[in-house]
């Protein structure tokens, strides 16, 4: 059981409390509560501590409407402890992977909820930015929905150490040198039209588009399983 990895300094609890309303505090606590159930003999409490509050410190001042942020924090947090516990046990059945882009508001976001759609539980899916945004791009959400992929409850958020290192393949897009290069992993670098600003039109094609790729991504690593 691994209690120790790559994360940045924290505050103390005390004065990063003080950022926070008495019920957001409250629910940063329920969580807390969750995760420890959630994650009962694969992590302390410690451990589960340091990673909520370091995801309270990444994801604070990113989040478009404030009200969101435990429920944010929580499933951030829960996203960094699977992908370590991934990296405990070593190379799993399922393959991992991470689609990366600048502001992980819309290219990566797609990609990410395509996989999620067409391949379900036989693949691990994470996404993050190099640069996050604060809100998922409405153009994005909209497209996804005509094709019955819902990504409206996604939200922007950081690569972290121990996500990159837990995936499989890292599809990079458009984040350049911003993204992280780590000996041993897949890479595939994938040149999209980024949506932001984009008319409907547009959003639908690169929508096809990263579609047709995922399926390609999907239908390779069925081949190496096999």
């Amino acid at each position: 059981m691994t209690d120790d990895t790559e994360i940045s300094d924290a505050e103390p609890s005390q004065r990063r409390n003080d950022l926070y309303t008495t019920e957001q505090k409250l629910l940063i606590k329920q969580a807390s509560r969750r995760l420890k159930d959630e994650f009962e003999g694969m992590f302390n409490a410690e451990t589960i501590e340091r990673y909520i509050l370091d995801s309270q410190i990444k994801l604070e001042n990113r989040a478009r409407f404030a009200d969101w942020l435990p429920i944010l924090i929580e499933r951030f947090t829960r996203d960094r402890l699977r992908a370590l516990h991934r990296l405990d046990v070593g190379n799993l059945a399922t393959p991992a992977v991470l689609f990366l882009c600048v502001h992980n508001a819309g290219r990566s976001q797609m990609a990410a909820g395509w996989t999620r759609h067409l391949a379900g539980d036989s693949v691990e899916v994470f996404s993050g930015g190099s640069d996050p945004g604060f809100e998922t791009n409405e153009s994005a959400i909209e497209a996804m929905a005509e094709v019955g992929v819902d990504i409206a409850t996604e939200y922007p958020k950081p690569w972290t150490d121990e996500i990159a290192r837990a995936a499989d393949v890292i599809v990079t897009m458009g984040c350049g040198d911003a993204c992280p290069v780590y000996p041993g992993k897949r890479y595939e670098d994938w040149e999209l039209t980024d949506p932001a600003g984009q008319p409907i039109e547009v959003v639908r094609e690169i929508r096809d588009d990263i579609k047709a790729r995922v399926e390609a991504l999907i239908a390779s690593l069925e081949k190496v399983e096999a």
